[in-house]
């Protein structure tokens, strides 16, 4: 049974930087994403190619939120945020895109679904640094999302090598890290500890 691994971009590197990391970890993660709010759509279109020429693939490269960036840099997915295009609509201008839909309610999850994206992203499962002041959501509202959702569902919030199989035994498809991996004193090392984990879960489940 296998088990994705999310990588998810933290806003606090530069492209030359993320372009290093991601160079260093991609052959341990299943898809990279970038997040970076604070660019321009010309900034995330530089920022995506740097990523392709550091060696990344473009079936692994997911755009947050930006369909034009996305669709521009030839990138497999995108990720929509609660302001961002429905997944329907999305679906329309880019129907050969990886649709993701961040959702954080079992309620949200189903509608994801409907809607028709390909998976969804959900959190905040434990408490994290990226949500200072937010209550996780925990692991049981975890499984109730995954029981509602009819699409894949990836959790994300908090999430370690030591506490990623006891997400992955409530449904969920993957995982998704951020500060995890890019704030990690050595990315790589990181990245084989998550794997580790994961594939250890999706064993002992298979």
């Amino acid at each position: 049974m296998l088990k994705e691994i999310h990588l998810i971009s933290d806003g606090r590197l530069n492209p030359e930087q993320l372009a290093g990391l991601a160079a260093a970890v991609h052959d341990m993660v299943d898809y990279i994403h970038l997040r970076e709010k604070a660019m321009s759509a010309r900034e995330l279109l530089a920022a995506a190619e740097q990523l392709l020429q550091a060696g990344i693939p473009p079936s692994k490269l997911v755009i947050n939120d930006r369909i034009d960036v996305a669709l521009a840099a030839g990138a497999a997915g995108v990720q929509l945020a609660w302001h961002s295009l429905p997944p329907a609509g999305a679906r329309g201008i880019a129907p050969g895109l990886r649709l993701g839909r961040s959702v954080h309610s079992p309620e949200e999850a189903a509608q994801a679904g409907r809607q028709g994206a390909d998976f969804c992203l959900y959190g905040h499962v434990f408490p994290t640094a990226c949500k200072p002041g937010q209550r996780e959501r925990g692991l049981e509202q975890l499984a109730a999302a995954v029981r509602s959702s009819s699409i894949p569902l990836i959790a994300i919030g908090g999430i370690t090598p030591g506490n990623a199989g006891a997400v992955l035994s409530k449904g969920a498809a993957g995982i998704a890290v951020m500060s995890g991996i890019c704030g990690a004193p050595d990315p790589a090392a990181a990245a084989e500890a998550y794997r580790a984990s994961v594939q250890a879960a999706a064993s002992a489940m298979s």
